[in-house]
């Protein structure tokens, strides 16, 4: 069955990528795309233009550079796509802005803080949006603030954010996509159809090279739906975000957060009896090691998602950053041989953006698939209390 199976994903994999000029260009226009970022990110607003007047034209050039990495990189209350510099428009779409505050809940949309500038008025509530928090003020949208930070009350934000929207489209994307490569099985007897020839070779390395290593063949399959959902959702967000109107969604600490506290809760209760006494009481070690190492090994146990979420969201944010650097020094040096080189050189880690948008999603994958493996193996403890 194994044999078979590797026989149908090197014939899907020829079939698919058989036209490689194709998808050649396709690469090369992908790792071009985040080259039109600077060009296409929302203009500052009126707050941050008077913080930059003063400067001198470098200085601020590399301020409105920062600007653009920071809202890049960030999550916002609106999705926009460009804005027009002479008139200060900008163009996209509003999102809706829900919280939850001491009068109850409020659900309003987010054109009303137009991009930052006004303040919106709610139910006799007053609310400014500075630096992309909500914060409850009065009807001048005064701040009060404390060290550069306003201390103003803020209400519980539950807003679908730019973030969260496009992780419900990828949700949707996702859905269809699976649910016509089902179908077409069913239709056609077993053999993908459409699209589905595409994702029916990742599915089955999924499957051939993760699960079943890392996991074994008696336990691979409950496991199986979850690792199909983790992989495909990170790589489609990855791939999003090198969009030059996508959301950097995984470089977002709080996303990789609920990847890893999935796999945590996952692990925890589906781990077998020998797992926890691995943990809390390691057969063949000393009555006073077992209780030292048991703290550690507890430790160990809670550290390992830990680190799903910092490598994940390390790797994507810092990848973001230095090519919107790298686009950013085609407007600072403004010579016929510093600007050609800061583009050859963002588009060289464009490409190496877009294997690390897979393969980050395979590393995540594949240390899931431990966790789990680690939780479901059977230990044999014969004479191991013979010390």
């Amino acid at each position: 069955m194994h044999q078979i199976s590797e026989i149908k994903f090197r014939q899907i994999i020829v079939m698919v990528f058989s036209k490689k000029s194709f998808l050649y260009s396709i690469v090369a226009l992908i790792a071009f795309l985040p080259s039109v970022l600077l060009a296409n990110s929302p203009e500052p607003t009126h707050h941050e233009e008077a913080a930059t007047e003063n400067l001198d034209p470098e200085a601020k050039t590399r301020a409105q550079i920062d600007e653009v990495k920071s809202h890049h990189v960030l999550d916002s209350h609106s999705f926009n796509f460009f804005a027009d510099e002479e008139t200060g428009k900008h163009y996209g779409f509003p999102l809706p802005i829900i919280l939850w505050d001491t009068d109850g809940l409020h659900v309003f949309s987010s054109s009303k803080f137009h991009d930052g500038e006004s303040v919106a008025e709610d139910g006799g509530n007053y609310y400014v949006l500075h630096h992309e928090r909500i914060y409850k003020t009065d009807a001048a949208g005064t701040l009060t603030e404390h060290d550069g930070h306003p201390t103003n009350a803020k209400p519980l934000d539950f807003s679908i954010t730019k973030g969260v929207f496009s992780m419900l489209i990828i949700a949707l994307l996702m859905f269809l996509l699976f649910r016509g490569l089902g179908k077409s099985y069913s239709k056609n007897g077993g053999v993908a159809a459409g699209v589905g020839r595409f994702f029916e070779p990742i599915v089955l390395f999924v499957r051939d090279e993760i699960a079943i290593p890392n996991i074994g063949e008696k336990h691979y399959k409950k496991y199986m739906s979850h690792l199909l959902t983790v992989f495909f959702f990170i790589w489609f967000l990855n791939v999003v975000g090198m969009l030059p109107f996508g959301v950097n969604v995984t470089g977002n600490i709080s996303v990789t957060f609920g990847l890893a506290v999935l796999t945590f809760i996952i692990t925890t209760f589906t781990a077998k009896k020998d797992y926890w006494l691995h943990i809390f009481w390691m057969p063949g070690v000393p009555v006073p090691m077992k209780i030292i190492l048991a703290p550690i090994e507890l430790m160990g146990a809670i550290i390992k998602p830990f680190s799903l979420m910092i490598r994940l969201y390390a790797n994507m944010f810092a990848g973001h950053i230095v090519i919107m650097s790298l686009i950013g020094m085609m407007f600072i040096f403004k010579s016929w041989i510093g600007s050609p080189l800061a583009f050859g050189l963002s588009f060289i880690i464009s490409l190496i953006e877009i294997l690390v948008t897979l393969l980050q999603a395979y590393i995540f994958t594949m240390l899931t698939a431990l966790y789990f493996g680690a939780a479901v193996e059977e230990h044999h403890h014969e004479g191991a209390e013979h010390h």
